[in-house]
């Protein structure tokens, strides 16, 4: 399962690639985490120790290793858009159990494509991670802007959270749009926080166009340390659950 997560940032979108990654885990299946949102929450939101997350630094701060692998000459004018990135997998990442997060970051800081060694480094990286035997969950932000065509295209599906406002709805929208000048080969969509079956018939009217994956209600009493436990923990599980059946 090569998955990726979009949608507008602060309706619970972190939640829905962490609990992904957790429900196969505890499947017995090996999962990598890719946090590629410059928030970068989702090792907590998997539940890792908060001092070994806080302790990783996002890859795509570390200019001077992306530019050097990129261009070990120095320049930014002539530079690899195939540079050796397998190593970083390894060096770069936390493993608890059958879970391994990577922490990327954003690669495009304000604006549009940046024609440089870093993002090339970066996006490179990426396409490496695609390309591995395992699952892949990656935490997108709102944008795209991460994925070229051909990871996009290697990708099996692009998941986007919504709730039932019209903000959050017209994100998906744009998402939309954008994924498909991208070549995604499947588009769904999941609807979190839904309060009533208006609200998830408002959601399923204005993205009728795609596929839905599922429906997440509100679930009072989560827990801020591990929102899979209580009994509102619970309830968030079997939707989760379900949410895979549908993606597997």
């Amino acid at each position: 399962m090569k998955l990726a997560v979009a949608g507008k940032g602060g309706i619970g979108k972190t939640t829905i690639p962490a609990g992904i990654c957790r429900v196969l885990a505890d499947r017995g299946q090996e999962v990598l985490a890719v946090d590629a949102d410059s928030n970068n929450c989702l090792g907590y939101a998997l539940g890792l120790d908060p001092a070994l997350v806080e302790a990783v630094q996002p890859i795509a701060e570390m200019k001077e290793l992306l530019r050097q692998r990129a261009a070990p000459t120095g320049s930014t004018v002539v530079f690899s858009l195939t540079p050796e990135v397998a190593d970083l997998i390894e060096t770069h990442s936390l493993r608890d159990g059958l879970l391994r997060l990577m922490v990327m970051g954003s690669i495009v800081q304000g604006g549009a494509g940046c024609a440089c060694p870093e993002n090339a480094t970066l996006k490179a990286l990426l396409r490496e991670l695609v390309d591995l035997p395992t699952h892949i969950v990656v935490d997108m932000e709102a944008g795209l802007e991460h994925l070229g065509r051909g990871t996009a295209m290697a990708l099996d599906t692009l998941v986007m959270v919504t709730d039932a406002t019209a903000p959050s709805l017209r994100t998906v929208q744009r998402i939309i749009g954008l994924a498909r000048d991208l070549g995604f080969r499947d588009l769904r969509y999941v609807g979190n926080r839904v309060r009533s079956e208006q609200e998830a018939e408002l959601i399923r009217a204005k993205l009728h166009e795609v596929p839905e994956a599922g429906m997440i209600g509100e679930h009072a009493g989560l827990a801020q340390d591990d929102v899979f436990s209580g009994e509102g923990g619970v309830r968030l599980r079997e939707d989760l659950e379900a949410i895979v059946e549908v993606l597997a």
